[in-house]
């Protein structure tokens, strides 16, 4: 008795073979003068006229031989994919990470879904923003969120100052030069916050998707080990759609 995993090995390949046996039969169908013959005899009208040989042509194909061409071609295909199909329906296995039994008796067919399903939350997991790791954060329960240590930084406004060059004389007065300073008028407080998380957390969750991708590779596998029973459904189709029964590969 065969394995899913066979049966699944085997399909692709049939499903291949098929369509080019199919196309090429297709091809034929389209060539009209190989379905045409013709035998053609001369007789001349008394016995002292020319003779000319006899011509004949054979037909080369015809639609009981393509009938029987795609119906050969089709059989094999059409029971090994209900073979498959079939066999789907039953093969399951659980889905286990370090012992623990994620999900049970788990059909194939849905873990080539979840399979997928878990690449995209990956792809959206590694693309999770993380904390800057310049600054130190703690978790604020009042902001939800992570917050920074507060940071003081001075506030400053630029004012004007008078810088005597020459003291002013009896005849002259005096020389003032006018600048800008900088003078500090204020502190400010700043406490940063984020939704990210930090860069840690995001391994974790990497990880931990991938351990459960792992989880459902190994699950299908098993289930594929599976024994199956084959299944045909060509003859009953076949016979009914041309009244041929194709023999059973």
């Amino acid at each position: 008795m065969s394995k899913l995993n066979q049966i699944i090995a085997i399909a692709n390949g049939k499903k291949t073979k098929t369509t080019r046996e199919i196309t090429e039969t297709y091809k034929k169908v389209q060539k009209s003068a190989l379905f045409d013959g013709i035998t053609r005899t001369y007789q001349p009208l008394d016995d002292e006229g020319e003779t000319f040989p006899p011509e004949k042509k054979n037909i080369q194909y015809s639609v009981p031989n393509a009938i029987e061409e795609v119906s050969k071609s089709l059989a094999g295909l059409f029971d090994i994919v209900a073979t498959q199909d079939w066999a789907n329906t039953k093969a399951t296995a659980d889905i286990v990470v370090d012992g623990q039994t994620i999900l049970s008796d788990v059909p194939v067919t849905y873990m080539l879904f979840l399979e997928k399903q878990l690449h995209d939350v990956q792809t959206f997991v590694s693309s999770l923003p993380t904390l800057d790791p310049a600054e130190n954060w703690e978790w604020s329960d009042a902001a939800n969120c992570y917050a920074s240590e507060a940071a003081q930084t001075n506030k400053t406004k630029k004012m004007l100052r008078n810088h005597v060059k020459a003291e002013a004389t009896e005849h002259h007065p005096a020389q003032v030069e006018t600048y800008s300073e900088d003078v500090v008028v204020g502190k400010w407080n700043t406490i940063k916050f984020s939704g990210a998380i930090p860069a840690t957390e995001k391994s974790n969750l990497l990880e931990r998707v991938g351990r459960i991708v792992d989880a459902v590779k190994f699950a299908r596998e098993t289930a594929n080990m599976s024994e199956v029973t084959s299944v045909n459904v060509s003859q009953p189709l076949f016979k009914f759609l041309f009244d041929v029964t194709p023999p059973s590969e």
